[in-house]
């Protein structure tokens, strides 16, 4: 059986031919298959299955796609459910429409059937990332500084009781279990920072959940007390010989108990700080950097950008720039999904990659664009087995000071902001490609800009546009776009964006954060 058959499939189109068609191919490759003929009959379906991808026709008697799709976003459930539309419709309104109501990719009739199905692949495939990972945003949340959590084991429960209101008041979350065996699943669930266990307990004692948690990955470098009345010296040697950090007698009593546990917290704290220093050392001795520290010089325009990592903690946000010639400039951004330290090291395999694809450019021809950039890095990805599993977006931007015509291309990424001087307008241009690995070819296309003295370009990760204020609300890329529209022409656009942003979230961020402004001059 392969993991396809495990995937539901919905096609709503008035034209059974088309149904058919797009029926057949999908249950060769072994999706299974749901049809309506319209969208009264697809609302039914999507309330009583679970659909993993929705292919949609726009022109339909009754509702239309792009209706039938904004409704379909409207349902919490159905946020993030890949929607495609398989339509005649061609033009470029009509493309801003399908990406405006909520649409993830549009196919023109006739389409192309291998085509359809790599998107169908592609987008089911980033769905299950997200549903593995529970979106980036929350996976980002897991690692913002928290009030330090206790998990505490004690078969006694009032005895627990006490020490868990004597942990809990000095500023700690505490949750208890009477037996190793709901602690055991407790511990998974709720990933406390400090394990306490009493040593002396039916069924399987302290010493049995120990070498229990040593067995597990996930579980076993999770700071461990013991907290017993069992004070001989050969329990003690007992407990160290299990890698416990300390050991406390229940007669010292809760003020001891929470002196240690605050003693331990402070501990890790310097040792997270002392480990980080190492590795940023030992990343400047390697000089491997993915962010430069300034942008380069070039003749017609001013660039310039703005990192800033978690917690000062290199993360996947990465910046390249490459001069190809005395008029034309790359400009490269990319974010990988994941946190801190391993979320880095993979942007330095992309970063690889981009630059690979730059040279293989250079050595193959003189017509560069960010697409053919693009095709590089992806096919360098796709061929990867382990870097394709990691879920990256990438942005390429080649600026040209003869033409005056800045040119771009996307992998998955978030739009560019563009602000013409002229009107003092701000808009998004979006790219339509694909994330990077998903196919052999990412369907990339590039987006041409005309350029006037003054116009800017920004370049973003996500992380920006997540930031919070001390309200909890979100900036947003319409927030964004305000920002650049208020700017004055005058303004330094990296100052400006980067001052007023820092007011918003009083400078706490929640991700890498990583701004790029390209201003015509």
């Amino acid at each position: 059986m392969s993991e396809n058959s495990e995937k539901n499939i919905l096609i709503i189109d008035d034209d059974l031919t088309v149904r058919k068609l797009l029926g057949f191919h999908l249950r060769k490759k072994e999706y299974k298959v749901f049809e309506s003929e319209g969208s009264t009959g697809g609302s039914a379906i999507l309330e009583n299955e679970r659909i993993d991808l929705v292919l949609c026709d726009v022109n339909m008697e009754g509702m239309d796609g792009f209706a039938f799709c904004q409704m379909v976003r409207q349902n919490e459930k159905h946020r993030v459910l890949p929607f495609i539309f398989v339509t005649a419709k061609s033009s470029l309104e009509d493309k801003e429409t399908a990406m405006r109501v909520g649409g993830d990719d549009i196919v023109t009739k006739p389409f192309d059937v291998q085509e359809l199905l790599i998107k169908v692949q592609a987008l089911i495939r980033r769905a299950d990332i997200y549903k593995t990972y529970a979106a980036k945003k929350n996976i980002e949340q897991s690692v913002i500084e928290e009030t330090p959590k206790i998990l505490l084991v004690d078969d006694d429960a009032s005895l627990a009781r006490l020490f868990q209101y004597n942990l809990d008041k000095a500023g700690f979350v505490c949750k208890t279990a009477t037996s190793v065996a709901d602690a055991l699943p407790l511990a998974k669930s709720f990933s406390p920072d400090i394990i306490i266990s009493d040593i002396m307990m039916p069924r399987q004692d302290g010493f049995e959940f120990r070498r229990l948690l040593l067995e597990d990955n996930e579980l076993k470098s999770i700071p461990f007390i013991f907290l017993t009345s069992k004070g001989t010296e050969d329990d003690i040697l007992e407990g160290y010989d299990l890698g416990i950090t300390d050991y406390v007698l229940k007669t010292a009593g809760p003020r001891v108990v929470v002196a240690k546990v605050s003693a331990i917290i402070k501990s890790l704290g310097k040792e997270r700080q002392k480990v980080v220093s190492e590795l940023h050392r030992a990343a400047d001795t390697m000089r491997i950097k993915v962010v430069p520290d300034f942008a380069p010089a070039f003749r017609g325009a001013l660039i310039k950008h703005w990192h800033s990592p978690f917690k000062g903690i290199p993360g996947g946000d990465f910046i390249d720039y490459f001069q190809l010639d005395d008029n034309t400039m790359v400009v490269v951004l990319g974010d990988v999904m994941g946190k801190r330290w391993g979320a880095w090291y993979f942007a330095i395999a992309y970063a690889g990659y981009v630059r690979s694809a730059i040279r293989v450019a250079l050595q193959t021809g003189t017509n560069y664009t960010p697409k053919e950039i693009l095709q590089q890095v992806n096919s360098s990805v796709y061929q990867d087995a382990k870097i394709s599993e990691v879920f990256a977006t990438l942005s390429i931007v080649l600026i040209n000071n003869l033409t005056n015509i800045i040119s771009y291309a996307g992998a998955g990424d978030l739009p560019i902001i563009y602000k013409n001087a002229a009107s003092g307008k701000a808009t998004q241009i979006s790219s339509k490609g694909m994330l990077l690995g998903f196919a052999p070819d990412g369907f990339f296309d590039d987006q041409i800009l005309n350029m006037s003295k003054g116009d800017v370009v920004c370049m973003i990760t996500d992380g920006l546009v997540e930031s919070r204020n001390a309200e909890g609300v979100p900036l947003g890329t319409d927030e964004f776009i305000s920002l650049l529209t208020a700017m004055p022409n005058d303004a330094d656009p990296l100052d400006y964006l980067r001052d007023h942003l820092n007011e918003f979230t009083a400078g706490k961020y929640e991700d890498d954060i990583s701004l790029i402004t390209i201003k015509s001059n």
